[in-house]
C-alpha cells in the first residue's frame, strides 16, 4: 500500500496518482536550472526549483501543475478546458480548479482567474480579467486574449506560482 502524503488515502502499490486528492504519488529526479536576474546592467546566476519531468504516458491528464511553493504535483483535468480560481462563500459560478488549499486568497488569486485550452496541439491559457493578473515567465498577459504556452512555463495567477508540465 502506498501512502498519499497529501491527505494520508491508502492507495495500491503502483498508483501514480492520489484517487482521493489527485496528488502524483510517483516523485521524479529534481533537475537544477539557471535563471538570470538583471540588475543595473550586470547579470547574476541564481539557482531556480524548476524540476524537469519525462513525459508520461500513464494517464489521460494532458496537463499537470507543479505548485512550486509547496512542491505538490495537481493533475488537474482531462478536459480540453479548464478554469482556474478559488472558491468562497457565495460563489455562483465555481473554478474548475480550485487553488484555495495553495493559499490562493493570499496570493491575489481572483475566483475565476484564468482558462487552460488544448486547442488542437496548441495549448493556451487566457486571463479572464483578474484583479492581479496572468504572467507567462515573467510576463503580464493581456485579459481575454489567448496566449500560447509550453512545457515547462512557468504560470503566476497573482503571486501563486506554478510550472506547466505536459504528456
Amino acid at each position: 500500500m502506498i501512502i498519499c502524503p497529501n491527505c494520508k488515502h491508502q492507495e495500491s502499490d503502483g498508483a501514480i496518482f492520489c484517487g482521493e486528492c489527485g496528488m502524483q504519488l510517483v516523485q521524479y529526479e529534481q533537475a537544477q536550472t539557471q535563471t538570470q536576474k538583471f540588475t543595473s546592467g550586470q547579470s547574476e546566476q541564481t539557482e531556480a526549483p524548476v524540476r524537469s519531468y519525462p513525459p508520461t504516458q500513464q494517464s489521460s491528464t494532458w496537463v499537470t501543475l507543479h505548485m512550486l511553493e509547496s512542491g505538490q504535483i495537481l493533475p488537474v483535468s482531462d478536459r480540453s478546458e479548464f478554469t482556474m480560481g478559488r472558491i468562497s462563500d457565495n460563489q455562483p459560478i465555481m473554478p474548475d480548479v480550485d487553488l484555495s488549499p495553495y493559499r490562493a486568497f493570499d496570493h491575489g488569486v481572483s475566483r475565476l482567474h484564468a482558462v487552460i485550452r488544448r486547442n488542437s496541439q496548441n495549448p493556451t491559457i487566457m486571463d479572464l480579467g483578474s484583479s492581479n493578473g496572468t504572467y507567462i515567465n515573467g510576463a503580464r498577459i493581456a485579459p481575454n486574449i489567448e496566449q500560447p504556452i509550453r512545457h515547462g512555463d512557468i504560470l503566476a495567477l497573482g503571486k501563486l506560482k506554478m510550472q506547466i508540465i505536459m504528456s
